[in-house]
């Protein structure tokens, strides 16, 4: 299998994954023994987890309920969001609370390529995208993307360097779409309007910024036809602007968080990858609030530990996926009300010391030999 940390991209945000991730096999006894060394009860912890509920999620929820001998309690919603309302439910669910936040991404061994996902029970075991919901999220943004670059066109005409820029990347006023930073693109008079040198039925030509020629250097311009802009539309040259309903936690909670950061996902070598980095840090960072003022939780030992699952497709015989944990941050509150939260680095640090050996897992086989062989129970109506 190919070095999985060998091909990750160069994280954005402060969320480095290099040296930083942990097989679920390994992580979840850590997990467990992190607990109680933190003087929860072993017996009485109730688990949570607020994870996509992508079928590769499975294993990872598989994991906790072997190490808590207990099922995880469902604390998220599709995408990897918190569903901050069921805190209070939760807490009534045990005495101990732990809560587990982790946006997912696929990685494809075969392609190394981050996004993707095998899904082994389709008729021929094909890959679709993974995160379902970061990619579905996404695409609006990319085709946006992607229409810009193709429409940004550079050249020169009688020896004068040119850009070309189609009519509605030029407008301002639109309520949805991508809109260029022009100031980056193209020359302006000395009021900071736009002077094109002439009009096209569809586009303008313009004088080409002086800082946008000292990035593309002068061969972008010397193509013997116009040549599309492409990849080399950076971040900081446009945002977007996209009108989406307000619903806290709801269906659209995942768009508004990424929209800030879009031109920096939609650059990235790997979206998917970049936008749940981009949507744990967000996670963690509200929750935790939510977590510090809620009366449920009051008098109560909680652990938040949010990070990023990377789902490695299964290989033959494999029926579940390798998945791997990236740790980002954890808030810890005692039973007396103090409380702290651990960064990446020292989160990584406090886990790597905990044992892998969990004398107190259960054993599966076992309890649900124990359920089908237990005597029946007859109602009375």
């Amino acid at each position: 299998m190919p070095d999985l940390a060998a091909s990750l991209v160069e994280p954005t945000g402060g969320f480095p994954i290099q040296n930083m991730m942990m097989r679920y096999n390994l992580f979840a006894p850590r997990l467990y023994n992190w607990c109680k060394s933190l003087g929860f009860n072993p017996g009485k912890i109730m688990p949570s987890r607020a994870f996509c509920s992508d079928e590769s999620q499975g294993y990872p929820i598989i994991m906790i309920a072997k190490h808590f001998g207990t099922f995880p309690f469902n604390h998220g919603v599709v995408g990897g969001i918190v569903a901050t309302d069921r805190h209070g439910p939760h807490a009534a669910h045990g005495q101990d609370m732990l809560i587990i936040q982790a946006s997912h991404v696929g990685y494809d061994p075969e392609t190394e390529t981050f996004g993707t996902y095998r899904r082994a029970q389709t008729t021929r075991a094909e890959c679709s995208p993974n995160c379902g919901k970061v990619h579905q999220v996404l695409a609006w943004y990319q085709n946006e993307y992607d229409f810009a670059g193709h429409n940004i066109l550079l050249h020169k005409e009688d020896g004068r360097k040119i850009v070309i820029v189609d009519n509605q990347l030029l407008r301002e006023d639109r309520s949805d779409g991508l809109l260029l930073h022009l100031e980056k693109l193209v020359s302006t008079d000395d009021r900071g309007r736009l002077m094109p040198l002439r009009m096209l039925s569809t586009a303008k030509i313009h004088t080409p910024a002086q800082t946008l020629v000292d990035r593309m250097g002068e061969s972008a311009f010397n193509g013997i036809t116009p040549q599309i802009i492409g990849a080399n539309l950076l971040a900081d040259m446009f945002h977007f602007r996209r009108n989406i309903p307000q619903m806290e936690e709801g269906v659209h909670h995942l768009e508004h968080n990424l929209i800030r950061y879009m031109p920096q996902i939609v650059t990235s070598a790997a979206p998917t990858l970049t936008a749940a980095q981009i949507n744990t840090q967000i996670e963690f960072d509200r929750t935790f609030r939510t977590i510090v003022k809620e009366h449920a939780y009051k008098g109560k030992k909680v652990l938040f530990i949010a990070g990023l699952n990377v789902d490695i497709s299964p290989q033959p015989g494999q029926l579940f996926p390798l998945t791997k944990f990236v740790p980002w941050a954890a808030y810890v509150q005692d039973s007396d009300g103090y409380y702290y939260t651990l960064e990446q680095q020292e989160l990584v640090e406090t886990l790597l010391q905990q044992s892998t050996e969990n004398p107190e897992q259960i054993d599966m086989e076992m309890a649900i030999e124990t359920m089908a062989s237990a005597a029946e129970v007859k109602f009375k109506l």
